[in-house]
């Protein structure tokens, strides 16, 4: 007879292994556990039993109360503050409505500071004038209203098929700088709210024009 080889005898010795024994009282294998579902506040994005710890806890309250009653009533019922209350003296429930008091007069403050600033902001579209009558489109303050620059840009070259890119300014400040004389197209663009072009009051857009100076004679 002839020699058997490694595989021949590798599958005789597999043939010959016991079958595996399954003992018909053992427990049942686990079910899988389904994944948690997690709930955020609309306002300021932590979980509702966590929203006294932000600066908005006015605002969280109203919007859980909104969308979500069986919650609000848990965390802020009488009958819930009345329990989360009751361990604390008298002193230091004070002291909490206060600082929750100081932490929303801030909050609000910034917010408002922010929308003013942002009010006051120009969008500045400006045309100039390069050699052999080419021109070319400048935005600048897009991004107070806190709009992607990039994402503009990407936006203003499929729109007009041509160049357009983010650079910095003499002083240092980004803008766009588009191939072309667009600067009427990218204000209507700005008036429509077209894309990414969204949030811009229409009397916050200024369109200037800058002409090449021209050689001394």
């Amino acid at each position: 007879m002839g020699k058997k080889g490694k595989g021949g005898v590798a599958a005789a010795a597999a043939a010959t292994e016991p079958e595996p024994v399954v003992d018909p009282n053992a427990p049942p294998p686990p079910e899988p556990v389904p994944p948690v579902s997690m709930l955020y506040c609309g306002v300021c994005t932590y979980p509702p039993e966590y929203c006294e710890f932000g600066s908005s806890l006015t605002r969280c309250k109203d919007w859980l109360k909104d969308h979500h009653p069986n919650l609000f009533d848990k965390y802020y019922s009488e009958e819930a503050l009345q329990t989360k209350v009751g361990t604390l003296s008298l002193e230091a429930q004070s002291k909490l409505e206060k600082d929750v008091a100081k932490k929303e007069v801030k909050a609000e403050a910034k917010a408002e500071a922010a929308l003013k600033k942002k009010m006051a902001s120009q969008v500045i579209i400006k045309r100039s004038e390069r050699n052999k009558r080419k021109c070319i489109t400048t935005v600048f303050g897009l991004e107070a209203f806190d709009i992607d620059l990039k994402k503009a840009a990407k936006q203003f070259a499929s729109k007009f098929a041509t160049g357009a890119s983010v650079t910095k300014n003499p002083q240092g400040l980004e803008e766009i700088v588009i191939s072309g004389d667009v600067s009427d197209e990218v204000l209507e663009m700005i008036e429509n709210q077209v894309g990414v072009l969204k949030g811009i009051p229409a009397d916050n857009v200024e369109l200037v024009e800058e002409k090449k100076k021209k050689a001394a004679e």
